[in-house]
């Protein structure tokens, strides 16, 4: 199910799934949306489950919990039991980012979306460790991905590998404007994310100016930012 709550960021809503009895990511605190999913669990349900923390897929559990009848909010991210899912550790989008495993199909909350690439913001963990998660994720024999925004991918392998070539290939774009002079964090978007100008949606620039933090801190890190 998809709650009414389009942006930028969050595509056409944030998706709930109900898996095993259990809610991924009730999604905002919207009633009419919490109840349709009460409706399709057929108003049983097992227990939440969170991807991340990010009000747009949790700011819902507390008032879904209480309608289901008082059932837990697991958060594995922060340590809590998962329940049927295998946890993979997914830092990037959020510190406490967490993909959930149940049989061969991964729910991804935002470290895979169904359409575009990812905000990954310099406070999100780090996009070593983002990259990281996504071959960890590489490896796992995957049918689909049911993603925390956009439709399902039903070529999981093609889009992991694809989102992998997209950071290296944005790297690269960061580097070659560091080299060829540019100093300011808007001179290097505006080489490097051409696709984000300074006139464009200021959500979309600001989530871009975040991201090329992660990425010249993982360029530091990595002693390959030039002084």
């Amino acid at each position: 199910m998809r709650a009414d709550n389009p942006s930028p960021l969050t595509l056409d809503g944030t998706n709930t799934y109900i898996a095993a009895g259990w809610v991924v990511d009730p999604g905002p605190d919207d009633e009419t949306h919490l109840r349709a999913v009460l409706e399709a669990a057929d108003g049983s349900i097992e227990a939440i489950v969170l991807t991340h923390d990010h009000f747009d897929h949790a700011q819902g559990a507390p008032r879904l919990a209480a309608l289901a009848g008082g059932v837990p909010v697991r958060h594995p991210g922060a340590g809590d039991d998962p329940g049927p899912f295998t946890v993979v550790p997914s830092p990037g989008h959020s510190r406490d980012s967490v993909c959930l495993i149940l049989g061969r199909i991964c729910f991804s909350g935002d470290t895979v979306l169904g359409e575009g690439s990812v905000f990954v913001p310099g406070d999100g963990g780090g996009l070593s460790g983002y990259l990281a998660a996504l071959e960890r994720l590489l490896d796992l024999d995957l049918e689909a991905i049911c993603p925390g925004h956009g439709p399902m991918v039903w070529d999981p392998h093609e889009r992991i590998a694809g989102y992998i070539e997209h950071r290296l290939e944005r790297e690269r774009k960061v580097l070659a404007a560091i080299e060829a002079g540019a100093r300011t964090s808007d001179e290097i978007l505006d080489r490097a994310w051409a696709d984000a100008p300074i006139d464009t949606v200021p959500m979309l620039r600001a989530a871009a100016a975040a991201t090329l933090e992660a990425h010249l801190e993982k360029l530091r890190s990595d002693g390959r930012l030039p002084t």
